[in-house]
């Protein structure tokens, strides 16, 4: 293997550094898949995409699914270049009762999505992103914590002094409690009222509540039916002293997300029909109607049918299925030298050695996973050596040390050829996740060459 920087010339240092300031910038605004969606169909509009359109075109649904396309050169029926991502991240939801009042504080309490650390959410800044949609129908966008002139949040940790018993002689998955997990946001009581001004109870959320309704105009209720994310506060940095790796939260997937939306934005005659899509509830199974487990994939695909006027019909769609190519757009774990114990050296990625094609997924024997066929990957082999892309060949971790699942498995039943292909990352699903600048840079690459053709 060689490392990324040992083969790159100045022009694609330059590349690079460009593609590196756009995702910073990205990675720092963009913390919701409402947000994602958003984001991506904007710019969809400004580079000549359509809603629907043939050629370039795009769709959304319930405001977390995006697929958007071009039109290639070889009919439909030879199938699709298709690449997955998930836009969603771990982080804290909002109960449906969120503001509650103990000791003159308020605060918020939460319910994590995903796979989290809990440990890691507490005594760190935090930020509320999410919607708020009124009974009649209005939706109130939130984004609190971000600007330096506005107050952000946090969860208070227990401290040391106190918390040995607590917290110090327990397994670290039981240290804090999920329903500790309470955002802290007010702690100065409303003015008394009436003549006598006799104590009034929970000053301190009735405050809360006025300011919630002066400033954005969301009464108590309206938290029935809003989706409101605790999420870290700030922006994505550079990390080292040298700045090779690029540190921030949701990389895992966005990073894939953000590699793939330009590399479908850069590739303007395509051979075969690009399509990529953007996903919602990978983090926790791929449940619900935005998922890869709904049926919205084949809506689609049976859309683009009748757009080429192909009769819409189960035999003409799985006669394309089982000649399209995809990519699960996916991370994977690189390998830390401070926990090499539950590493293979052999066979897991290090940081800075290009993008990573993981050739199956899953837990233990297997389970789970999606494995792609020796077939493919010596395609992707063939295409990414021509194409000057840096890549490894890896897995995630020893064998009994866990595992993980991406949405391969969903797309593989389909019939097409599938593989799990991204960059590593190191401090995954935490708060502050590093990615390497060059295995980003050979991500972008390798779906560039792969929606190409």
């Amino acid at each position: 293997m060689e490392h990324v920087f040992d083969k790159l010339k100045a022009e694609e240092i330059k590349e690079l550094e460009g593609l590196i300031k756009k995702y910073l910038d990205f990675l720092s605004e963009i913390k919701t898949e409402r947000e994602c969606v958003e984001q991506f169909k904007e710019d969809l509009l400004k580079k000549g995409f359509q809603e629907k359109a043939r050629d370039k075109g795009f769709f959304t649904y319930r405001n977390k699914f995006l697929a958007c396309w071009r039109r290639g050169k070889r009919p439909l029926q030879e199938g699709l270049k298709l690449i997955i991502s998930h836009i969603d991240t771990p982080r804290l939801d909002l109960k449906l009762h969120p503001l509650f009042e103990d000791q003159d504080l308020a605060f918020l309490k939460t319910h994590y999505y995903g796979g989290i650390k809990k440990y890691h959410w507490v005594a760190m800044p935090l930020a509320l992103h999410g919607v708020v949609v009124k009974k009649d129908g209005s939706i109130i966008n939130l984004v609190l914590g971000e600007r330096e002139d506005e107050p952000l949040f946090t969860i208070c940790d227990l401290l040391p002094h106190l918390g040995r018993k607590k917290q110090e002689e327990k397994r670290l998955a039981e240290a804090i409690p999920a329903e500790n997990l309470n955002i802290l946001i007010g702690g100065i009581p409303i003015e008394k009222s009436g003549k006598g001004k006799k104590e009034e109870k929970e000053r301190i959320k009735k405050r809360i509540l006025k300011l919630f309704e002066e400033k954005y105009g969301i009464s108590e209720e309206d938290f029935f039916s809003a989706e409101i994310f605790a999420v870290p506060a700030g922006r994505a940095r550079l990390v080292g002293l040298d700045s090779a790796f690029v540190g921030g939260y949701g990389q895992d997937d966005r990073i894939c997300a953000f590699t793939s939306f330009q590399a479908l934005l850069s590739i303007e005659k395509p051979l075969y029909t690009t399509l990529v899509l953007f996903m919602d509830r990978e983090e926790i199974g791929s449940e619900g109607n935005t998922s890869a487990k709904s049926r919205i994939f084949e809506s689609l695909v049976y859309e683009l049918m009748k757009a080429e006027e192909l009769s819409p019909t189960p035999d003409v769609f799985f006669e394309i299925m089982s000649k399209t190519k995809a990519l699960s757009a996916d991370v994977t774990a690189g390998i830390d030298p401070n926990y090499l114990e539950v590493h293979d050296k052999l066979n897991d990625a290090k940081l800075g050695y290009g993008v990573v094609i993981s050739r199956y997924t899953g837990h233990g024997g297997k389970y789970m996973a999606n494995e792609a066929h020796a077939e493919y990957i010596s395609y992707l082999r063939s295409l990414f050596e021509k194409e000057g892309v840096v890549y490894q060949v890896a897995s995630m971790g020893k064998v009994d040390e866990g595992g993980g699942g991406t949405v391969s498995k969903y797309f593989a039943s389909y019939g097409m050829d599938v593989v799990d292909i991204g960059p590593p990352l190191l401090s995954m699903h935490s708060p502050f996740e590093i990615a390497h600048k060059g295995d980003l840079y050979m991500t972008y690459r390798a779906f560039k060459a792969f929606l190409k053709g």
